[in-house]
C-alpha cells in the first residue's frame, strides 16, 4: 500500500483496495458498445436532425419533384442540388426530411410494441414460473398456442379492418404478438432462479412472492430481459415495415415502411429512381444491425460460456 510523505495512507490506494479495478468488465462488451453506439447515431439523426434540416420538407408538394441526389450530375433530366441532398420523389417531398421524420416514427412503433409485449411477458412468465400449478398451465398453454400463429398473415387481416391507422394503433396491434416468446423466456428463468439458495432464504424469511420476484429474481434476469426487449423491438420494426410496404401503415405519417410503399407504388424500381427506396432500406439495415449487436452482446453478458467463447 502506498504511503504519502506525511506517513499517512494514500486516499487513492484506499479506494483501490475497497473497490478493486477490474480491467475486464462484463458490460464493456464490444458488440454491445458497437451496437449501442450505432443505435445512438440513428436516434440522434432522427431527434437532432430537425434542428439542422426543415422537417416540413417531408410534406407533399413542399419541394420540386423527381430531383436526383446532389452527387448525380448526368443521366437524368434534372441534376442534383445541395438544397435537396438525397433528392426528391414524385410527390414533391424531400427524401432527407422524409427519412429524418420516418426513422423516429418507426422506432416509436417498435419501442411501444416491445414495451407492452415485455411487460405482459414479465407478468405472465414470473407468475407462471414462481407459482406453478394451474397458473403455470394456463400461461404456458396461452403462450405455446399463440406462438404458433403466423403473425404477418393475421396482422394483414387485422390491419385491413382498421379504418384509422396511426402509430399507436400500429404498435398496439404488433404488441399482440410480442409477448409469447418472451413469456417462455421469463418463465424458464424464474423456474431456474427459484431453486437458488438466496431465493429460498428470502422465502423462509417471510418475504412476499411479489418482493421476491422484483427484488431477488428480476435483477438477475436483467441481461436476458434486455436481450429479449431488443429482439422484440427488432421484430416489431420489421413487421411494421412489412405491413407498411403492403400499404397497411399510417397513410399520413411518414415512416420507413410507408416510404418504401410509396416508392413501389410509384414504380421507382422500373423508373430507376433508386433514391426513393434506397435510403429507407439503408436506415432499416442500420437499425437491425445495431439491435442485433446489442442482443448478441447482452447474450454474451448473460451467458458465461458465450463470453468465454468470444474471448478466444
Amino acid at each position: 500500500m502506498a504511503v504519502t510523505n506525511a506517513g499517512s495512507i494514500s486516499p487513492v490506494s484506499t479506494v483501490l483496495k475497497v473497490f478493486p479495478v477490474r480491467l475486464s468488465l462484463p458490460w464493456l462488451n464490444g458488440k454491445l458498445v458497437a451496437g449501442g453506439g450505432l443505435l445512438l447515431l440513428v436516434i440522434l439523426f432522427g431527434v437532432a436532425g430537425p434542428l439542422f434540416w426543415n422537417p416540413r420538407l417531408a410534406l407533399v408538394a413542399s419541394s420540386p419533384t423527381n430531383l436526383p441526389p446532389m452527387w448525380v450530375q448526368q443521366g437524368y433530366q434534372k441534376v442534383g442540388t445541395l438544397a435537396h441532398p438525397l433528392g426528391t420523389e414524385s410527390n414533391g417531398r424531400d427524401m432527407l426530411a422524409v427519412i429524418m421524420v420516418g426513422t423516429p416514427a418507426s422506432l416509436q412503433v417498435g419501442l411501444t410494441a416491445a414495451v407492452i409485449g415485455i411487460t405482459v411477458a414479465m407478468l405472465l412468465g414470473s407468475l407462471a414460473g414462481y407459482l406453478g400449478g394451474h397458473v403455470d398451465d394456463v400461461a404456458r398453454t396461452l403462450s405455446d398456442s399463440w406462438i404458433i400463429i403466423p403473425p404477418l398473415a393475421v396482422l394483414v387481416v387485422l390491419m385491413s379492418f382498421v379504418r384509422v391507422v396511426d402509430l399507436t394503433t400500429m404498435a398496439l396491434v404488433l404488441a399482440l404478438f410480442a409477448w409469447p416468446g418472451a413469456t417462455r423466456l421469463v418463465r424458464s428463468q424464474v423456474l431456474s432462479l427459484r431453486e437458488r439458495g438466496y431465493v429460498r432464504m428470502a422465502l423462509l424469511s417471510g418475504m412476499p412472492p411479489i418482493k421476491i420476484i422484483v427484488f431477488e429474481m428480476l435483477p438477475n434476469m436483467l441481461p436476458w430481459l434486455m436481450a429479449a426487449f431488443t429482439l422484440a423491438v427488432s421484430d416489431a420494426i420489421l413487421t411494421a415495415a412489412s405491413l407498411e410496404a403492403l400499404g397497411l401503415g399510417p397513410p399520413r405519417i411518414p415512416t420507413l415502411g410507408t416510404t418504401i410503399y410509396n416508392a413501389i407504388n410509384s414504380s421507382a424500381i422500373i423508373r430507376g429512381m433508386w433514391w426513393w427506396w434506397g435510403p429507407p432500406i439503408v436506415m432499416l439495415i442500420l437499425i437491425f444491425v445495431s439491435l442485433f449487436l446489442i442482443t448478441v452482446g447482452l447474450d454474451e453478458i448473460a451467458n458465461p460460456r458465450l463470453r468465454r467463447a468470444a474471448r478466444k
